[in-house]
């Protein structure tokens, strides 16, 4: 197979590269902590599982819906979040975010009954609602196009790297059980919640609301970025033309249905490994919350480690279809394995789960860009993201229901295997990426010119939304 030239790296004034070395010194990095601080306060609560049914008289279904209302919470409120960040900018709105989150997470030390636990998660998804989207809207006012794709898998990765520090950081503020008269997981809650408000006004200290008014940047820098930056809206704006496309409209072509499943199922398998994968290591025995905080960490090490080498498997040969299918059926297989040997041994199933189920997000994304037609690609992939992070409802729920009814965990382990190969099968009937795949839209009504015509090239141009925020 011949090698795909490289695409030649665009070339900006010396000023332009200047400012944006600066940028990724300065803002990326915070970034990326503040994505590590929002995924522990959002999955951390799997570390105090047992300690906190115990202590507040939760059954496993109660908890399970308890983890699960925080993306009933956060579906609902993403848009008007968008929409108040549009107006307030990104700066002020991003340190809200991040001090509404970081006092909700405290809060969350001093549950004292379902009904307050019920009511902090789904706090805690009102008040992280829109972060994703803040911050890609940050850099496409801050960075230009060749540089957004690097700075944003650089943000990414804080949750890669949050599954694999939240297991034994946790673990150890577990073990503060006791001192001053409180529980391991109260001290947790409230350690980890208080880090996300400093790390708020941290935000607001570091971040300017536009390139205008940061004093760390000279004229000439700022003067070229803001000309690239513009010019390359407007250049957007001429080829996409000005044509909207619904939702609902959507909802009717198969293909939609096809990615709002198979996304629903990736998140389904994702979440409940993440909020459960404690519970089922602490049944190994024996063990302290130090140490299942380390070994949790084991499966998020090697699912990091699919997520690079199944990227790179899947640019090379340029087929995705059967890299995600081979991904979703070893989380199908490894969840299966858990079920039938020793803890120790469903210690490695499970992380054959995480390197199959961790990894099928990004490579799936890949699919539905290349598949809508550009002016289809933003109202498309909010759909997918929007429906498909639900299955973080779905999963914790469906979860602890299962437990409560058959008293083991067994039962949900058998689910996700279920779910993973249904989801591989679905692949499967999903299109290529061709010109012919796309889906079409009406061109805008200019008496000027003709609407341009979608092309593989910009198709591309569209980019995924939060692929496990």
């Amino acid at each position: 197979m011949s090698a795909v030239p490289p695409v030649p790296e665009v070339q900006h004034p010396p000023a332009v590269r200047s400012a944006v070395r600066k940028i990724f010194r300065r803002v990326v990095p915070l970034f990326f902590v503040m994505f590590v601080a929002n995924y522990m306060d959002r999955v951390n609560l799997g570390f105090a599982q047992d300690e906190l049914r115990a202590d507040v008289g939760l059954s496993a279904a109660a908890f399970g819906l308890g983890a699960g209302i925080f993306f009933i919470a956060y579906a609902i409120f993403e848009v008007p979040s968008n929409m108040l960040m549009e107006r307030f900018g990104a700066k002020v709105w991003l340190t809200r975010i991040m001090i509404s989150w970081g006092v909700v997470a405290t809060a969350m030390a001093f549950v004292n009954s379902a009904e307050m636990f019920y009511a902090l998660r789904f706090l805690l998804g009102v008040a992280e609602a829109g972060f994703f989207p803040a911050v890609i809207y940050y850099f496409s006012r801050w960075l230009p196009d060749s540089h957004r794709g690097r700075a944003t898998s650089i943000f990414l990765m804080g949750s890669g790297t949050a599954t694999v520090i939240v297991g034994p950081i946790s673990g150890a503020l577990m073990e503060m059980h006791g001192i001053w008269g409180h529980a391991g997981w109260q001290w947790m809650f409230f350690i980890e919640g208080i880090f996300s408000v400093v790390l708020g006004f941290v935000v607001y200290r570091f971040l300017d609301s536009g390139i205008e008014t940061a004093k760390w940047l000279t004229d000439e820098e700022k003067t070229g970025l803001v000309a690239v930056i513009d010019a390359e809206q407007r250049d957007r704006e001429d080829r996409r033309g000005t044509a909207r496309v619904s939702r609902w409209k959507l909802l009717a072509d198969p293909q939609m249905l096809l990615f709002l499943w198979i996304y629903f199922a990736i998140n389904v398998a994702l979440y409940a490994v993440t909020f459960w994968l404690p519970s089922i290591v602490d049944d190994i025995g024996g063990l302290s919350d130090l140490q299942v905080g380390f070994l949790t960490a084991v499966p998020w090490l090697c699912a990091i480690a699919a997520v690079y080498v199944s990227g790179r498997i899947s640019d090379r040969i340029g087929k995705r279809r059967p890299v995600l299918i081979t991904l979703l059926l070893l989380g199908g297989c490894g969840t299966l394995l858990a079920v039938f040997v020793s803890p120790w041994v469903g210690l490695g199933a499970l992380c054959l789960a995480a390197m199959g189920f961790k990894p099928a997000s990004p490579v799936f994304w890949t699919i539905p860009q290349s598949y809508l037609d550009a002016r289809a690609a933003a109202p498309g992939i909010a759909l997918i993201n929007s429906i498909g992070n639900l299955g973080g409802f779905v999963a914790p729920t469906a979860f602890g229901i299962i437990e409560d009814t058959t008293g083991s965990t067994k039962g949900g382990l058998v689910g996700l295997t279920v779910v993973g190969f249904l989801a591989a099968l679905s692949v499967l009937l999903v299109r290529g990426g061709g010109r012919n795949d796309r889906v079409r839209t009406r061109p805008a009504k200019t008496p000027a010119a003709p609407a341009p015509e979608a092309t593989p090239g910009a198709a591309r141009t569209a980019r995924p939304g939060p692929a496990a925020a």
